[in-house]
């Protein structure tokens, strides 16, 4: 009996689709998804260090903002047609109407911050590149395993040209908010 080949087509989606599907209930409450480049991707569920982290970035860089910029956490931001990814926190460009007439796009984001509990690589591999094609200026990926804050900056088609590793004891100053400062346990706990 011979079997015909058959074609596995992938369906890339836009963020005007992944936003009908969203709207339509297809996601469970309590699950989380992001579009990168065309793809639905489910995002792992936040452990409590996670969560701890990032509400310890929040109160901090809230802090330290103030009206220089928006502090949003895991809020969608959008680069390009195909990519609504929703960083675990993301310094914007202040707008009178925090952005309710859309997300923030690459020319608002000021910094993005990406937790990694179980996910580093995959910050790494797939996040870090689509980031930097986007042309955000700097990004940092903190690493809870094994307790260190990489800092991207420098983007380009090719990825990040620059890349540092900070630990405890030392601080970390934003690129385009040199009034802030925070050292790295501050970030970690």
């Amino acid at each position: 009996m011979h079997m015909g080949t058959s074609t596995v087509v992938r369906k890339h989606f836009t963020i005007d689709e992944f936003q009908q599907i969203a709207a339509a209930g297809v996601f469970g409450e309590d699950e989380r998804f992001e579009l990168l480049e065309g793809e639905i991707v489910q995002m792992s569920p936040l452990g409590p260090q996670h969560a701890a982290c990032v509400d310890r970035l929040n109160r901090s860089l809230q802090r330290l903002v103030q009206d220089q910029a928006i502090v949003r956490v895991q809020n969608p931001i959008r680069l390009g047609e195909y990519s609504q990814p929703q960083p675990d926190v993301a310094l914007v460009q202040p707008r009178d109407d925090f952005y309710a007439g859309g997300h923030p796009e690459p020319e608002d984001l000021l910094l993005l911050i990406e937790v990694s509990e179980s996910s580093l690589a995959y910050d790494r591999d797939v996040k870090l590149p689509l980031f930097a094609r986007a042309g955000i200026p700097e990004v940092w990926l903190v690493a809870l395993v094994p307790q260190v804050v990489e800092v991207y900056r420098g983007p380009s088609e090719d990825g990040y040209g620059e890349k540092r590793t900070l630990r405890r004891g030392e601080t970390i100053v934003p690129l385009l908010m040199p009034a802030v400062k925070l050292a790295v346990e501050q970030i970690l706990g």
